[in-house]
């Protein structure tokens, strides 16, 4: 995610969480855009999705503890382990109706649970897990903590209800990835870019395997593989963006690549 729009987000937390203290608003939303940027870092390259795990632990601990404060006056201090979370999650619900809404006694506590389970149970952070975690856990673990943040939102909002609402249905939109795969073909989904930009973002999805350049040439739908190779592929190798193994006929980015597409294509996609 672009410096920009991780601030925005932060602005946009302090405005909508206001009531809280601000320690505790501070690690929901920080831990909160963790989750939602190493999400989509494995949606749209290969990079693992055990990060989300561990970025997710952070935000349902922090959370808690928020929970914590609003029912009982105190929570567990920052720093000190959590020895139990489930048994913590159960105390929540034992507060009585006074201390405050269902939703912070009883629903929120128990998504928490459900992510929390998740996140121990499939192996993230931990050697020896019995299942390994996949796309399928951590889409669960990621549309959890965007709906905990929406409650909280909707419970302790210091905005109107009109701008509560805009603010949680745009936590809660799906954003459009930028390469689409259908039918074994990849495709760039932005218009501005040029053949360049293009196969460099193809690649930075397949860091680790490659690319055969026939596949890159259809994938981009340049007009001539001899052509590409010579005018887009070529460029690119010498540069140092990316490698061309002439025995393979395949196309790795490079670091260089890497740090040329996190730097100019994604920020630029993240506005």
């Amino acid at each position: 995610m672009a410096n920009s729009s991780i601030s925005s987000a932060n602005k946009a937390f302090d405005v909508a969480l206001a009531g809280l203290h601000k320690d505790i608003r501070g690690r929901i939303s920080s831990s909160f855009i963790e989750v939602q940027q190493r999400y989509l870092d494995a949606e749209f390259s290969d990079r693992s999705y055990d990060s989300i795990g561990l970025s997710a632990g952070k935000f349902c601990e922090a959370v808690l503890r928020c929970l914590q404060q609003q029912l009982t006056g105190s929570h567990v201090p920052f720093g000190t382990h959590l020895k139990d979370f489930a048994s913590e999650c159960r105390k929540l619900e034992q507060q009585p109706s006074s201390a405050g809404p269902d939703s912070l006694r009883i629903i929120i506590p128990r998504a928490l649970l459900f992510a929390y389970t998740i996140r121990n149970k499939r192996g993230i952070g931990h050697v020896g897990g019995d299942v390994d975690a996949n796309r399928t856990d951590m889409g669960a673990i990621q549309a959890s903590v965007v709906w905990i943040v929406c409650e909280l939102i909707r419970v302790f909002h210091g905005i109107s209800l009109e701008e509560a609402q805009a603010l949680v249905d745009g936590l809660n939109t799906r954003r459009m990835p930028v390469v689409w795969e259908v039918m074994g073909r990849k495709r760039v989904l932005r218009t501005d870019l040029n053949f360049r930009e293009k196969a460099l973002l193809l690649l930075y999805t397949a860091q680790h395997d490659g690319i055969l350049v026939e596949d890159l040439f259809d994938w981009v739908e340049y007009s001539n593989l001899s052509m590409f190779k010579r005018s887009v592929v070529g460029p690119l190798h010498k540069e140092r963006l990316v490698e061309f193994d002439k025995e393979t006929e395949s196309v790795f980015i490079s670091p260089l690549g890497l740090r040329y597409v996190e730097s100019n294509l994604l920020d630029q996609s993240e506005t």
